[in-house]
C-alpha cells in the first residue's frame, strides 16, 4: 500500500471502528435499560451500518491516485453500501421477524450518525 493510500485508509477505518464502538455500547445500553429483547435489534441495526461502511471502506480503500477512478470507486462504493444496507434490513426482518422494532431503526441511525459526525472531525 502506497504512502497515500495508507493515509487515506487510517482515517476511513478508524471510523467504522468508531462506528463499531458506537453500535456496540448503544445495543448494551438499550440491553440494560429497556430489557436484552430490545438489545439485540439495537444491536442488529448498529451491525448492518457498520458492515456497510466496512464494506465501503475495504472498496475506497484500494484507489488510486487518478480523481476520476477515485470518484468512480466512490460512486460505486457507495451503491454497494446502500445495496448490502439494503439486503441486510430484508435478512434480519425475514430471519428475525421479531427485531422489527423501533429499536432496529435507532441502532441503525445512531450508529450512522456516528458515520456522519466522524466524517466532520476527519
Amino acid at each position: 500500500m502506497s504512502d497515500s493510500a495508507a493515509s487515506i485508509a487510517r482515517p476511513v477505518f478508524r471510523i467504522v471502528a468508531l462506528q463499531l464502538t458506537i453500535a456496540v455500547l448503544f445495543s448494551a445500553l438499550v440491553a440494560l435499560f429497556a430489557g436484552v429483547g430490545k438489545g439485540w435489534p439495537a444491536a442488529m441495526g448498529g451491525a448492518i451500518a457498520v458492515m456497510g461502511s466496512l464494506v465501503y471502506a475495504l472498496i475506497v480503500t484500494r484507489a488510486n491516485g487518478d480523481p476520476k477512478a477515485i470518484f468512480r470507486r466512490h460512486f460505486r462504493a457507495e451503491m454497494v453500501k446502500l445495496f448490502i444496507t439494503a439486503v441486510l434490513f430484508i435478512a434480519v426482518l425475514v430471519l428475525f421477524p421479531s427485531a422489527a422494532s423501533v429499536w432496529l431503526i435507532l441502532g441503525f441511525a445512531v450508529t450512522t450518525l456516528a458515520y456522519w459526525f466522524s466524517l466532520l472531525a476527519v
